[in-house]
C-alpha cells in the first residue's frame, strides 16, 4: 500500500530557518519597531500646462525660447553654489518639489535646506522626499516628523522593517538578506516645479557643499532646464511609485503635528547660525549676483536623461549589461580622439581595463582622474583599483590621483582650497570635444550591476570645454599625483609642492589605508565594490 509523500521544502530552507531564528529574534528585540499599515498613493510630476503657470516655468521658458529643442545646462562645481541653487529652487517652487537622495546628514547645510523645504510645504508646495533606506538609518523619527506635514511626503527605498534605530542593528538585520539588501538606490535629483532639475554626485550633507569638518568632497552637479527635465521627472515618478518605495510612517510613528515643533526648532537654530562663517561667506559670494539668474551662464545642447530601472536593487543575480544604465550609456559613447573619466571610486575590473587599453592602443587619448589612497574615504575600493594601474599605464592610459591636500586658490575647483582632508566625489565623463555625462554612478561594478543610478548625457561643445577646464585643474600637479612607470616598470607618483616637482617611489597614504587596500585584494572584493 502506497502512502502520500510529504511535500518537500525548497533545498536548504528547512535547515536554514531554525539556525536563523535566534538571530531574527535578536534583531526584532534590538529594533523595537515593526511596519504598520499606512496608505500609499501614486503621484506624478506637474503636467506641462501647470509648469507654464509657475514662476520657474516661465523663467525656464524665457531662457529656452531662443534655443528650440535644446536644453539649458550649467555645471555646479563649487559646493557653495550647489547649496545656494538648491535653496533658491526650494524657495521659488510654487507647486511641486521632488528630492531624491542616497544619504542625508544632520548638519548645517541639511538643516538649512530642510527649513526651506518645510517653508515650501507651508506655502502649499507638494514636497516628495525619497531617500534610500541606508540613508534613513537612525533618522527615522526626523523623517517621520517631516512626513507628518500634510504637504510633505517621505518614502524610504528598499526598506527593512526592523533594525532601524542604529547602524549596528541595521547590520544585524541585513545579514539574513544580504544578497538583496547590499543593493541600493544611489540616485540624486532635485526638481522644482518640473521646470528645473539638478542631478549629479551630491547627497545632502556638509561635506558635499564645502561646509564639512575636517573632510570636504570635490563634487559636481548638472543644473538643467528645457526638454530633459520632463524625463528626469518621469524617472523620479517611476521610483516614487515603485513597490520598493514605502512611506516612512510605516516604520516610525510621530504625532500628527510633529512637524510644527521641528519647524520652530529649525527656525530658532537658523536665527542663531545666520552669522556662521559658512553663511556669511555665501552671502558675500552672491551679494552682487542678479537675483533673476540662478547661475552665471547656461550652455545649450541636446540632452538625454538616463536611469536604471527602479526595480534593479531587488533583481536576482547580476543583470545583463543592456538592462542597466551603464549599458545604455556605453551604447551611446564611441570615443574617436579622447576619453576622460572622472570617478571618485574607479574599479575598472579586468574587462573594463582591457577596453581602456584597447582604446589607448587605437590612438584615443584616455585619461582617468580618481582619488589617491591618501585621499579616498573608502580605501578598500582603492585596493581593487590598484592592481590595474601598471597595465593601464603601459598601454598609454593617463592616471591622475587627487591629493588629500591641495594648494589654495580660486582655480582649485576640483579640489577643496585649503582643506586638510579632501576627497574626489565627482562622477563625470567627457568624450571627444562635445559629449559630456554627469550623474550619480561611479566607474565601478557596484554602480553598473548592483545600485540604481541616474544621469544626463549632453551634446554641447561649450559645456564640454567647461568640463575640460575643470579636469585640467583637477589633474594639475598642484592638485593631484600623476602616476607613472619608471624605467624598471615600477609605479611612481609625481606632484608639485611650493613650485617644486616631487617624485615619490612609495604610494602616499598611512599604514591603516595600505592595510585596508591590501585586505580588499586579499578577500577579492572587486565585484562587490
Amino acid at each position: 500500500m502506497m502512502t502520500a509523500k510529504p511535500e518537500a521544502s525548497p533545498p536548504g530552507r528547512g535547515q536554514r530557518l531554525p539556525r536563523l531564528a535566534p538571530l531574527l529574534a535578536l534583531i526584532m528585540l534590538l529594533a523595537g519597531c515593526a511596519a504598520t499599515p499606512q496608505p500609499r498613493h501614486h503621484a506624478t510630476a506637474l503636467p506641462p500646462w501647470e509648469v507654464a503657470e509657475t514662476g520657474l516655468g516661465r523663467w525656464a521658458a524665457e531662457q529656452a525660447e531662443p534655443h528650440p529643442g535644446q536644453s539649458g545646462l550649467a555645471l555646479l562645481a563649487n559646493g557653495k553654489d550647489a547649496f545656494a541653487v538648491r535653496g533658491l529652487l526650494a524657495a521659488r517652487a510654487e507647486r511641486r518639489l521632488d528630492i531624491q537622495t542616497y544619504l542625508m546628514g544632520d548638519d548645517l547645510t541639511t538643516r538649512a535646506l530642510l527649513a526651506r523645504v518645510l517653508d515650501a510645504a507651508e506655502r502649499g508646495v507638494a514636497v516628495r522626499l525619497l531617500i534610500d533606506d541606508i540613508g534613513a538609518v537612525g533618522q527615522g523619527e526626523r523623517l517621520a516628523t517631516l512626513d507628518s506635514h500634510p504637504n510633505l511626503q517621505v518614502r524610504v527605498y528598499h526598506p527593512l522593517p526592523v533594525g532601524r534605530s542604529s547602524l549596528a542593528t541595521r547590520v544585524l538585520a541585513t545579514l539574513p538578506v544580504l544578497s538583496r539588501h547590499h543593493r541600493r538606490m544611489h540616485n540624486k535629483l532635485w526638481i522644482a516645479d518640473n521646470a528645473l532639475a539638478i542631478t549629479g554626485g551630491r547627497n545632502l550633507g556638509d561635506e558635499y557643499y564645502s561646509a564639512g569638518e575636517p573632510r570636504n568632497f570635490a563634487d559636481l552637479d548638472l543644473l538643467a532646464l528645457g526638454p530633459v527635465v520632463a524625463p528626469l521627472s518621469m524617472s523620479f515618478d517611476l521610483y516614487w511609485n515603485h513597490g520598493l518605495a514605502q512611506p516612512v510612517g510605516r516604520y516610525h510613528r510621530v504625532d500628527a503635528d510633529a512637524w510644527r515643533t521641528l519647524r520652530e526648532e529649525l527656525a530658532a537654530w537658523l536665527a542663531e547660525e545666520s552669522d556662521a562663517d559658512y553663511f556669511r561667506a555665501l552671502r558675500q559670494r552672491h551679494e552682487e549676483r542678479d537675483r533673476q539668474h540662478l547661475v552665471d551662464a547656461l550652455h545649450w545642447g541636446h540632452a538625454e536623461a538616463l536611469w536604471d530601472p527602479p526595480g534593479k536593487p531587488a533583481w536576482r543575480g547580476r543583470p545583463a549589461l543592456a538592462e542597466t544604465m551603464a549599458g545604455q550609456l556605453w551604447e551611446r559613447v564611441a570615443p574617436e580622439a579622447r576619453l576622460t573619466l572622472v570617478s571618485a571610486y574607479f574599479v575598472p575590473t579586468a574587462a573594463g581595463s582591457r577596453v581602456l587599453q584597447e582604446l589607448a592602443a587605437s590612438g584615443v587619448e584616455v585619461e582617468v582622474v580618481t582619488n589617491s589612497l591618501e585621499a579616498t574615504d573608502v580605501p578598500v575600493v582603492h585596493g581593487a583599483y590598484a592592481p590595474h594601474r601598471r597595465a593601464l599605464l603601459a598601454s598609454g592610459v593617463s592616471l591622475f590621483e587627487l591629493r588629500a591636500e591641495q594648494e589654495s586658490g580660486e582655480g582649485s575647483i576640483m579640489g577643496v582650497p585649503g582643506s586638510s582632508a579632501s576627497a574626489l566625489h565627482v562622477k563625470a565623463l567627457a568624450v571627444d570635444d562635445a559629449t559630456v555625462f554627469v550623474g550619480s554612478p561611479n566607474a565601478d561594478p557596484r554602480s553598473v550591476w548592483w545600485n540604481s543610478e541616474v544621469g544626463v548625457l549632453v551634446e554641447s561643445e561649450s559645456l564640454a570645454r567647461e568640463l575640460r577646464a575643470l579636469v585640467e585643474v583637477g589633474a594639475s600637479p598642484a592638485q593631484s599625483y600623476r602616476v607613472f612607470l619608471d624605467d624598471e616598470g615600477r609605479l611612481g607618483w609625481e606632484t608639485r609642492y611650493d613650485d617644486e616637482t616631487v617624485r615619490l617611489a612609495r604610494e602616499p597614504g598611512g599604514p591603516w589605508r595600505h592595510a585596508n587596500a591590501w585586505l580588499s585584494r586579499f578577500l577579492r572584493l572587486e565585484r562587490w565594490l
